[in-house]
């Protein structure tokens, strides 16, 4: 963390929302250029208990949490996040780098752990890591946006009260984008998600299931769900 670092953007990198809670302002400063650099949207906090209001009522990709926070420790933070129901990924940063600590960190809901100091370029990995794991399913059967219903339980996809037929692939697909309504999603993460691909096919494979998603989800209808975001990817919204 050195003045004059450089940031390597790497042309992959995908755009989140995330949340940083750290105390330390060099390092807080330094994670902060970074990724937004990387062009991602970053909300940053430095105390325990403001960071608990604020995740709650925020929808965020990553989680950035630093182990020894005033006010609620990190550790005591998660474990009460997780208790809420808040299932964002966290990824603790501290300079405790013991087994035994990691170990903790892990079971009080984290899902990665890295060590003080450390590079940038391992932060950045890691978070994008997270972001690409499955959502959790919790209990939830029904999704919903808008006008727009898919029953997990029954495979039944209806707008406005009509039933709308849909092929494997096209149920996933529309399946992850409502389980992130609001939230952009990138050709990526799609590939991902939803083909199990981590490379780039070179193939049109996603734009041609969204135009058909879009006939059969929009197109009848008065108003789009499906938005694209040019120069990013797409999502749904009602």
């Amino acid at each position: 963390m050195r003045k004059g670092t450089l940031f390597l953007v790497s042309h992959w990198s995908l755009t989140m929302k995330l949340l940083l809670i750290e105390d330390d302002k060099t390092i807080a400063d330094y994670v902060l250029g970074g990724l937004r650099q990387e062009g991602h949207v970053v909300d940053h906090v430095a105390d325990g208990r403001d960071a608990m209001g604020q995740a709650m009522a925020g929808s965020y990709d990553v989680m950035i949490v630093d182990r020894m926070l005033p006010g609620l420790d990190g550790l005591s933070l998660v474990r009460a996040l997780r208790a809420a129901k808040v299932m964002t990924p966290a990824i603790f940063l501290t300079a405790l780098g013991g087994v035994d600590d990691r170990i903790e960190g892990l079971q009080a809901g984290g899902d990665d752990y890295l060590v003080k100091p450390f590079a940038f370029g391992e932060l950045s990995a890691r978070i994008a890591a997270l972001a690409r794991r499955p959502v959790p399913q919790a209990t939830e059967t029904v999704l919903s946006v808008g006008d727009l219903r898919m029953d997990l339980i029954r495979r039944k996809v209806t707008r406005n009260g009509v039933e709308i037929d849909l092929l494997p692939r096209e149920f996933a697909l529309l399946e992850h984008l409502m389980r992130r309504k609001g939230r952009v999603q990138t050709r990526t993460m799609l590939l991902e998600a939803v083909w199990d691909i981590s490379f780039d096919p070179q193939t049109n494979v996603v734009e041609t299931h969204i135009s058909r998603l879009r006939a059969k989800v929009d197109r009848p209808f008065d108003h789009e769900l499906i938005r694209t975001v040019r120069g990013s990817g797409y999502k749904i919204e009602g």
